[in-house]
């Protein structure tokens, strides 16, 4: 008798598929698929695990004793304020559904994560899985700004502008990449994050930088790492982490994801590789900071380009990343003068930038990617991704710029020279990192 009904069920689902595909679909409700959802469980908590601890402590190891607690305690409350804004509005601006105007923003109607309940699913994965992984890029983006005005911001200026630089820069855009929205239709390729996580946190450290201004006694006193041990170890936790973070976002346990991770340590490794080597041609000697920073920018810079390219294309990815992020640091530092403190333009942005550029060339399967979608030419694919890094430049420059004076108008931007002196350790939280 079971076996009588098992088989008229298939009956009435083919006739229905022959009817109305939309309808047979419609009955088949998304199934979850157990070794996906382990595996984008694993990729959440590492991508939570590179901002605390990893950039966390990359971070606070690069900035001056007098600041390291301040650093930490900047990237703890990033995560909090961003877990609460994702959690009332962020995600729905993200990921959800508005309609006719989807295309620029997923308007509100996820708004405290309506309608995600256990039963939920986004492809093959629970929604909670999904808007929990999504979360953890939404923390580390504003995380990464922080460290172009390290040592002279306001904790309060800190807070307010993370708040509104999520919602009116990172999700929008991570919208417009990720969530069905304009430059996701136009057919950019950006698989982890180059336009959405790197350029995007580039652009606004480099006007966060300009606006607020040089440390006291920049350039012309030396302000070194003052504990390069603390920032190899987030380092190495960065480096850890990113497998999360580019294979993850294959939101599958697939070749997909298998190869993301493959050339995500291949661009790790060659663009440290190759900062390290023009390190020790220019200055005679290779450095620890040097070696750890080149890995940053490979990483950053194989991100957008790792669901889409192969081994081939994350060697020479990998190789660009190196020597070009080393050039343009040196040029912001000596030429220009510019005090991002802990170069996050020259390291995030240039490599989102050159990374999300050169997908639309590597991902040809010529260089053993993945190749170009039906009717579309390299140069129709590097054009669009020209389209994708514009808009994006365009849109974090001017609304961070706006931010930013509008969060000073209200709260201050950045401590008094007296306490910048004194340290913002003891300034703002009356405490300090080392007691010795």
């Amino acid at each position: 008798m079971e076996a009588l009904k098992s088989a008229l069920h298939k009956k009435v689902a083919f006739i229905l598929l022959l009817v109305h595909p939309a309808l047979a679909w419609a009955a088949e409700p998304p199934k979850l698929d157990a070794a996906n959802t382990a595996w984008m469980l694993t990729a959440s908590v590492l991508v939570l695990f590179m901002t605390l601890p990893g950039l966390a402590l990359f971070y606070a190891g690069l900035v001056r004793m007098k600041n390291v607690l301040s650093v930490l305690m900047q990237c703890f409350a990033i995560t909090c304020v961003v877990t609460l804004a994702w959690v009332f509005v962020g995600y729905s601006i993200a990921f959800g559904d508005a309609g006719a105007q989807n295309a620029w923003y997923g308007g509100f109607a996820k708004s405290f994560l309506s309608g995600i309940d256990v039963k939920a699913v986004k492809g093959s994965i629970p929604e909670t899985v999904f808007a929990m992984y999504q979360l953890t890029f939404a923390i580390i983006t504003p995380a990464l700004v922080i460290g172009a005005f390290a040592e002279r911001i306001r904790f309060s200026g800190m807070l307010v502008f993370t708040l509104l630089w999520l919602l009116f820069v990172y999700c929008p855009i991570a919208h417009w990449v990720w969530g069905d929205g304009w430059l996701g239709k136009m057919g950019i390729m950006d698989f982890a994050g180059g336009t959405v996580v790197h350029l995007n946190a580039g652009m606004a450290a480099l006007v966060c930088a300009l606006v607020l201004g040089r440390r006291r006694g920049f350039p012309e006193t030396a302000m070194p790492p003052h504990n390069m041990t603390m920032t190899v170890t987030g380092a190495a936790m960065l480096w850890v982490g990113w497998f999360g973070f580019n294979a993850g976002s294959a939101l599958a346990a697939d070749g997909a994801a298998g190869m993301a991770m493959l050339v995500t340590h291949i661009g790790a490794a060659t663009g440290a590789f190759a900062w390290m080597a023009c390190e020790w041609l220019r200055y005679g000697k290779p450095s620890v900071l040097g070696i750890v920073t080149g890995m940053v920018a490979g990483l950053g810079t194989i991100t957008p380009a790792s669901g889409f390219v192969g081994p081939i294309g994350a060697l020479i990815i990998g190789a660009a990343a190196g020597v070009l992020c080393f050039l343009a640091t040196s040029y912001m530092k000596r030429a220009l003068n510019i005090d991002d403190s802990l170069d996050v333009f020259p390291v995030h942005g240039v490599g989102g930038m050159l990374g999300t550029l050169l997908t639309g060339v590597f991902v040809s399967s010529y260089f053993g990617g993945i190749g170009y979608p039906e009717k579309v030419a390299m140069g129709d694919q590097v054009l669009v991704q020209l389209a994708g890094v514009a808009a994006t430049a365009a849109w974090s420059g001017v609304v961070t710029y706006v931010l930013v004076k509008i969060t000073d108008a209200l709260v201050g931007m950045r401590v008094s020279a007296d306490e910048e002196t004194e340290g913002l350790d003891t300034v703002l939280h009356n405490e300090k990192g080392y007691t010795l």
